[in-house]
């Protein structure tokens, strides 16, 4: 059957990017997925950042169950009690500062459209301000605003999105300058063509406190900060996407919360929905008055549905009751002394960097050039997917070759020592098979 289903697969599927593998998946239960041929493989990933307590959590099994003997879908004007719920939630105990309106939506792309329309429905401009390697989406306003995807051959995109340099520690910009000085210069220069451009229509910066599909890259606290002044001094709003760092992931409730910064405008997916189809967007009362009071819509077929909600609402529940927030912390520092221990032993690891539980590890060829070993990165990163361990690996030839490491909030010590074991073993005999075909 599974044969079968493979081939049903090749013939029937359209192919849509990414990674992908040879059999097809069965089931996932906290670290582990498990796939057609029976074969089981270490999660570090989290189903895409998705899997924050892990997958299938009995809480949200629990919660689907709920669900199922209630409704899984309304009528998009009848609001359901369990998302007034979750919207409660979400304002007292894990939002900072003023934002306490919120909207659910399904997906982060979708998560991205409700807070540009936002924001340019409350500011009356259009033009954008966005981050080199951000990641905001794939539909048409967020791929606007994402750098570090394919944006060649899907015709024109929305207009008046300008680009600022991401600060890069490793690979800066404007290199001999401290990390915060490099982050900060970069930011001058850009808001000065900014403003030289502007047609004084100016809408928003979105930004992700750490910015992640462009390598795992966490700016100074001082670079956030000055995004929020850019903001105000412009009449602008600050959205920041926290699709990977709400909820626990970097050792705090949000990054708004690490940086010591506050958006208008916050999005919210990944981490919320346990793996289910689940996004929120939160404002303040003063920006969701404004734009109600100009018709604002964002009216779909699966808006505040009762189903993600109940799964979200289980997930809090789970982070907060387990105590996830500090364990990502706590595990976050050992998975980082595992990988710098690895550093040591091998010069092609360059930079190990992230917060909490969401770490990257770039390859390079050699030290002193840091030129991206993107050869040794793919080869490493199969070989790791044969010995058991599915990690993510970012390919884009500007980006470097770095893995993004985001295994769930419950990963045991036993997992990470499984899974930094295999690195090793697959980065030695990638580095061998590598020097063998060089010797040949």
């Amino acid at each position: 059957m599974s044969q079968d289903l493979r081939d049903a697969a090749q013939e029937y599927l359209v192919r849509y990017g990414g990674d992908t593998f040879p059999n097809l998946f069965t089931s996932a239960k906290g670290t582990v997925v498990k796939d057609s041929d029976g074969r089981e493989y270490l999660d570090f990933t989290s189903g895409q950042m998705c899997a924050t307590i892990g997958h299938n959590h009995p809480a949200i099994v629990e919660a689907v169950n709920r669900a199922g003997q209630k409704a899984f879908h309304f009528f998009s004007g009848m609001i359901p009690e369990v998302v007034a719920e979750l919207a409660r939630t979400l304002a007292q105990d894990w939002l900072p500062g003023d934002l306490r309106k919120t909207i659910f939506v399904n997906t982060g792309s979708e998560a991205s459209e409700v807070a540009l329309r936002m924001a340019k429905m409350y500011t009356g401009g259009y033009e954008i301000l966005a981050l080199g390697g951000s990641w905001h989406g794939i539909t048409s306003g967020a791929s606007s605003v994402s750098m570090a995807s394919d944006r060649k051959g899907y015709g024109v995109p929305a207009p008046g999105v300008f680009v600022i340099p991401e600060p890069n520690s490793y690979r800066p910009y404007i290199k001999g300058l401290s990390e915060e000085d490099s982050a900060l210069v970069g930011l001058e220069m850009a808001l000065k063509l900014f403003d030289m451009q502007s047609t004084g229509r100016g809408a928003a910066i979105i930004v992700e406190p750490v910015i992640s599909a462009g390598g795992v890259l966490v700016p100074p606290r001082s670079f956030l900060q000055a995004l929020r002044k850019a903001a105000d001094d412009r009449n602008m709003l600050l959205i920041f996407d926290e699709a990977q760092t709400a909820f626990g992931r970097i050792g705090k409730k949000t990054g708004s919360e690490h940086f010591g910064v506050v958006p208008d405008i916050m999005t919210m997916s990944k981490t919320l929905g346990g793996g289910l189809p689940l996004a929120a967007v939160a404002t303040t009362a003063k920006i969701e008055e404004d734009i109600h009071s100009k018709h604002f819509a964002f009216y779909t077929s699966h808006v505040s549905d009762p189903l993600p909600a109940e799964v979200g609402l289980a997930v809090l529940k789970v982070i907060a009751d387990e105590n996830l927030v500090a364990r990502a912390n706590e595990m976050g520092a050992y998975l980082r002394g595992r990988f710098e221990e690895l550093q040591q032993r091998y010069d092609v690891i360059g930079d190990v960097r992230g917060l909490g539980l969401l770490m990257g590890v770039e390859l390079v060829e050699d030290r002193e050039s840091r030129k991206p070993a993107h050869g040794l990165g793919a080869l490493t990163t199969q070989k790791c997917f044969e010995m058991g361990l599915s990690m993510n690996i970012r390919r884009r030839p500007e980006r470097g070759s770095v893995w993004r490491i985001a295994p769930p909030l419950t990963v045991s010590h036993d997992e990470i020592d499984r899974a930094t074991d295999i690195l090793d073993r697959a980065l030695r005999a990638s580095l061998d098979e590598l020097s063998a075909r060089k010797a040949a």
